[in-house]
């Protein structure tokens, strides 16, 4: 942004020790947007004082954090709204200069791997075990158990860099690969996992039976595994749930999203990153308002 006189009075009130002050520049920074980051940027660089950039640096999150609210809510509003969009859009809240085009490439070759090697005349279990061949064989995908302190095991676009994620960031990149090669599998809600179901997806079958019916098997995004409905009934005998049709019907991107960043948010149990926190929490709201 180019400097102006108030900019330049603003830029220089940033290290006013009258916290008051400060709050009213603040506000005001804000709300010039994001085009004084860079602004912001060489202030930081031309500051020796920690103090003052540690408050450069906060003023730089909030614009970016700002501008990320925005975008969850025109994802939201949209009809269909695009998982991987919704995914990256998580990424974006530790990576706000994310360049998702190398992310949508590197997947974009996990497709066309598993493109070359489907036909029409494959079972449903076929199909997977060429999804499954690919992703974590061919492309090395490993999954780990979720731990709230690998914070980039939530973000899809490290799990692609890296071919490491936890079961929700390797479920939710199986579901999209899936989707774009009209294969019917989806997340379904099964207490305390993140499992995929193969559906039929036959618009009779569909309407004739209850959802448990509709599925052929489930997955289990951190192999590959393939589980069978008394598998999974089993599961649900051994937690002591008693299992309805709400357990197999299957989660919506959007449902998919805010679970994604409510359980990013327990990465920041920690005092000094409760704001942290807070703000991934309100993000979530977003997609339920």
């Amino acid at each position: 942004m180019e400097e102006n006189k108030e900019i330049s009075a603003l830029l220089h009130l940033i290290d006013d020790p009258d916290e008051e002050v400060f709050s009213t520049v603040s506000e005001r920074i804000v709300l010039l947007g994001k085009e004084i980051i860079p602004n912001l940027e060489n202030l930081w660089e031309n500051t020796p004082a920690e103090e003052v950039q540690e408050r450069i640096e906060l003023l730089i999150h909030r614009l970016h954090y700002e501008e990320l609210q925005l975008d969850f809510r025109e994802w939201h509003r949209k009809e269909s709204p695009d998982l991987l969009d919704g995914a990256l859009l998580v990424s974006r809240y530790k990576f706000p200069d994310l360049q998702t085009s190398s992310v949508i490439s590197e997947i974009e070759k996990f497709r066309r791997n598993i493109w070359l090697e489907l036909n029409s005349y494959l079972t449903a279990l076929e199909q997977v075990n060429v999804v499954n061949k690919i992703l974590y064989s061919y492309h090395k995908l490993k999954g780990v158990e979720i731990s709230y302190t690998h914070q980039e095991e939530f973000l899809l676009n490290k799990v692609v860099e890296t071919r490491r994620g936890n079961s929700i960031t390797n479920g939710i990149l199986y579901q999209y690969l899936c989707q774009m090669l009209d294969i019917p599998v989806k997340v379904v809600n099964i207490p305390r996992q993140y499992i995929l179901a193969y559906y039929d997806n036959s618009p009779d079958y569909f309407r004739t039976t209850t959802p448990e019916h509709k599925i052929h098997f489930f997955i289990d995004p951190m192999t590959g595994q393939v589980y069978t409905q008394k598998d999974v009934d089993n599961y649900f005998t051994r937690i002591n749930v008693t299992p309805t049709a709400s357990h197999f019907k299957p989660m919506n991107t959007r449902k998919i999203v805010h679970f994604l960043l409510n359980e990013y948010a327990k990465c920041f149990d920690d005092a000094p990153n409760a704001y942290k926190k807070e703000e991934l929490v309100r993000l979530s709201d977003i997609l339920v308002a």
